[in-house]
């Protein structure tokens, strides 16, 4: 119930574009390694620990990395090719890696499938940090996979709370889109503040 709470939460302010994603984002990712390693599911437990790295990362990030001009905050934008080539390859050795090892070295009965949904997420979490506005799309593809996997492995609430997930990433992906127009009046990175269309998570 923890891990529900914190993490809808965290999905909708990162909707919104607010700075306190990143902390509730902290405290849904502490609840949810208790869960996965009574699961089994070992790389999503180990994932949880670089989610918090990564959380930490993108609270700075957010607040410091948007460069000269931009007070500090960092601006939604598209995908480089570059970037694109780089996760894509970091991803494939990051699945065909962790499949190798939960298929040797523990009881996983998914190791695939934990391994897969692993690196998507880890893929869609670099490019939330950033705000790049194809990362919602890194998301869709790992909670399609995630929806059946917990619901197999016995964890319906969470199944649950991860159609919300789906459903708030695609509303996130049209946020983040309408905000590539440029920041309008009121928008930020501060308590409250979103930009001019906001974004989904």
């Amino acid at each position: 119930m923890l891990g529900f709470a914190t993490g809808a939460l965290c999905v909708w302010l990162v909707a919104r574009q607010h700075i306190a994603n990143w902390p509730v984002g902290i405290a849904n990712n502490v609840f949810f390694i208790v869960l996965f390693t009574q699961a089994g599911l070992y790389a999503d437990a180990g994932l949880q620990i670089v989610f918090i790295a990564l959380a930490a990362y993108g609270w700075w990030s957010w607040t410091h990395g948007g460069g000269p001009g931009t007070a500090g905050a960092l601006p939604v934008r598209r995908t480089t090719r570059t970037e694109w080539a780089v996760l894509a390859a970091a991803g494939a050795v990051t699945v065909l890696a962790l499949t190798l090892l939960l298929d040797r070295a523990t009881d996983s009965t998914v190791p695939f499938w934990d391994a897969l949904t692993t690196g998507l997420s880890l893929a869609a979490t670099y490019g939330q940090c950033r705000k790049l506005v194809e990362s919602w799309w890194l998301w869709i593809a790992a909670d399609l996979v995630y929806i059946p996997l917990y619901a197999y492995k016995g964890l319906h609430l969470t199944a649950v709370l991860y159609t919300g997930f789906l459903a708030l990433c695609v509303a996130g992906l049209l946020g983040w889109r309408r905000s590539l127009a440029g920041p309008g009046p009121g928008s930020g990175t501060g308590p409250g503040a979103r930009t001019a269309a906001e974004a989904a998570a």
